[in-house]
């Protein structure tokens, strides 16, 4: 049996909250029986999405795809035109809500294609490890050779597994805040050239000798936003938060790390300040608060969660609050480009991670998109 303890950032989400899902359709079917096969293979390179987690740890022993697998053919077409209300009220639901092992793929082949649907615990890893599995098993089922473990070990695709190499940590047993049902939420979209992005990027360089990111501006955008739509449900007070990827900045995790390799890191406004401000002012709030990310206020962040846990603070032990604020994930760079199963890259792909006062950064070719929940 192999055994991992979870990290400190892992306990955010031990009570199976906020599990990553995504609808992926193919207009030309898939082969069922090879990405079976992919799943059992890579199951013993990427063991912690398959196990189990108990006691401050994950637990795998053996790979059964009874509990990570399932499929269905259905005698009707996927519609990609429906609303986006729709296509989240259909498929939201389609994955096991008490899933056996942290992970489960839902295939749907369907009369013009074949839908995915993975659904991973958000214990088990992030957005980035998420992908990171996906484009693994997206490479091998395109070959009609499956590797065999020996020659998966070393490849390319072999992540790292140790989530507490940076700081030790065993936890103590403890009893996790169960998360109220989720509120009914309105779904909306807005196209926002990336030329207009990088327009405002250079007028913020040249009027307020100021370097901010797209990141920076697109969060100001939901910010102005979600006080537009729901100033009266927050109040006086507004707190963005942003989750940020440490992969880059901590050289033990690097870009092989799988688990949750995150900050979250939150900023305070007074909604009557959001009013008056414009995007770009709000944009260099964001850049001026933005913490560096070094193994030294890393291991201090680990710390301040360790403090939570011992103070049995348990409400504090969320990625954000929902009735006081937004937080806003960049999938932006999503590796669609690295999701082709042998039949070409991803025809459709349609997240189903929603949460009551979030936002998603996604993008085309032309455009970011950003996706509001309110």
């Amino acid at each position: 049996m192999k055994k991992i303890n979870i990290s400190q950032v892992d306990i955010i989400f031990a009570n199976g909250s906020y599990p990553i899902e995504f609808l992926l359709y193919y207009k030309d079917s898939l082969k069922t029986n090879i990405i079976c096969s992919a799943l059992n293979k890579l199951s013993s390179v990427f063991w912690p999405m398959f196990g189990e987690y108990d006691a401050g740890a994950i637990h795998f022993d053996k790979y059964y795809e009874k509990d990570c697998f399932d499929e269905d053919v259905i005698d009707h077409e996927f519609d990609r035109e429906e609303t986006n209300k729709n296509i989240y009220e259909r498929y939201c639901r389609i994955n096991p809500s008490d899933m056996k092992r942290l992970f489960f793929l839902k295939i749907i082949q369907c009369k013009n294609g074949t839908l995915l649907i993975p659904k991973m615990n958000h214990l088990a890893g992030d957005g980035y490890s998420y992908f990171f599995f996906l484009s693994a098993l997206a490479e091998i089922s395109k070959d009609t050779y499956i590797p065999n473990e020996k020659n998966l070990i070393g490849a390319p695709h072999e992540p790292y597994h140790n989530r507490t190499i940076l700081k030790e940590f065993q936890l103590d047993e403890i009893e996790m805040e169960v998360l109220p049902d989720k509120e009914e939420f309105i779904i909306e979209y807005e196209e926002i050239p990336r030329t207009e992005v990088r327009n405002i990027i250079n007028h913020v360089a040249s009027d307020f000798n100021q370097l901010v990111s797209a990141n920076d501006i697109l969060s100001a955008m939901v910010t102005k936003k979600m006080i537009e739509r729901q100033k009266d449900y927050f109040g006086d007070d507004f707190q963005l938060t942003i989750p940020i990827d440490v992969r880059r900045q901590i050289k033990e995790y690097g870009p092989k790390y799988f688990g949750n390799g995150l900050m979250f890191h939150s900023i305070n406004f007074k909604s009557t300040d959001i009013e008056k401000s414009s995007v770009n002012e709000i944009a260099i709030e964001i850049r001026k608060s933005m913490p560096g990310i070094t193994k030294e206020s890393y291991i201090e962040y680990l710390g301040s969660i360790e403090a939570i846990i011992a103070k049995r603070q348990t409400n504090k032990l969320r990625p954000y609050d929902p009735k006081s604020g937004c937080l806003v994930t960049n999938l932006s760079m999503l590796p669609a480009n690295k999701l082709n199963f042998g039949t070409g890259d991803p025809d459709f792909i349609f997240p189903l991670t929603i949460e009551k006062n979030s936002a998603a950064i996604l993008s085309n070719k032309d455009n970011f998109i950003l996706r509001f929940a309110y």
